[in-house]
């Protein structure tokens, strides 16, 4: 005689089952990807990175927030139960609108990032390095001194960082050069912890802390945004079970560099992208 599944028990699994988001402007945000990938390995993961139109940190914040309603729009309809906004950029400018626009929980990187600084400082002096668009907006600030308010708030933008992680040029003598001439002040500030502000970033960790030394803590944000992701899904009752699914990734520009330099980002070969048309 065949058990028959209770429908409840059903539609939870259905739940259970259902991919996670992720949007990025680009490539960068791969990096979350990874960071999800190792702490939940059951869960499948869609990808969308915004290539065609990257990058976001030098559009205005109308434009950030239009390109990121479409990036949600279009992983909301492939049916995702949680939306990571694994941009920076779109975390500070989008986060507070795209959660309001749909009913899944929609988790960006910036207050993950902030809580694991704002505990891990021992003498109160944290730096923030990012784009241009991230540290204007203040938002990295903000959520720093949501959790701590007596903390010293250190901020630099790093554009090079970016080109740099992308052409795979993290530990030659370029990119030390870069960080001494970004990071030579933050380094003399006297701060102990720094948060990679930029998805781009933890490509360059070694360099970085080469320039800032052995004493400061660098704070990834994907991984204390992976972290945030499966608390949320846990107190939900949408942790997957089993083996997880392959991933998917799509792109809005032709998807050979993606492919051919996501793999740097992911720490995984990236076997294939679908292009869409925007």
């Amino acid at each position: 005689m065949t058990r028959r599944v209770p429908r409840s028990v059903r539609s939870d699994r259905a739940a259970r089952d259902r991919a996670i988001g992720i949007f990025d402007s680009g490539i960068g945000g791969l990096t979350v990807m990874r960071a999800l990938t190792r702490l939940l390995p059951a869960e499948s993961l869609i990808y969308l990175g915004d290539t065609g139109r990257t990058p976001y940190g030098t559009k205005s914040p109308d434009v950030v927030r239009r390109y990121s309603f479409e990036n949600t729009e279009f992983l909301v309809d492939k049916g995702v139960k949680l939306l990571v906004v694994a941009c920076n950029t779109s975390s500070a400018l989008a986060l507070e609108a795209l959660q309001q626009r749909v009913d899944v929980p929609v988790i960006g990187v910036i207050e993950p990032g902030a809580q694991a600084a704002a505990r891990a400082t021992r003498n109160r002096k944290v730096g923030v390095i990012g784009t241009e668009a991230t540290i204007r907006s203040g938002e990295y600030s903000r959520a720093l001194r949501r959790v701590r308010a007596d903390l010293e708030i250190y901020t630099r933008t790093c554009p090079l960082f970016v080109p740099l992680a992308e052409e795979g040029w993290v530990d030659n003598e370029v990119a030390a050069r870069a960080a001494r001439l970004y990071l030579a002040s933050l380094a003399r500030s006297g701060i102990d912890t720094l948060i990679l502000g930029c998805t781009h970033y933890p490509l360059l960790k070694a360099v970085i802390r080469a320039t800032m030394g052995a004493g400061v803590r660098l704070v990834d944000s994907g991984v204390a945004t992976a972290v945030v992701v499966r608390d949320a899904l846990q107190e939900r009752g949408l942790l997957r079970r089993g083996r997880g699914g392959e991933p998917s990734f799509f792109v809005t520009d032709a998807p050979e560099r993606f492919v051919k330099v996501g793999a740097r980002f992911l720490g995984s070969q990236v076997d294939s992208a679908v292009q869409l048309d925007r």
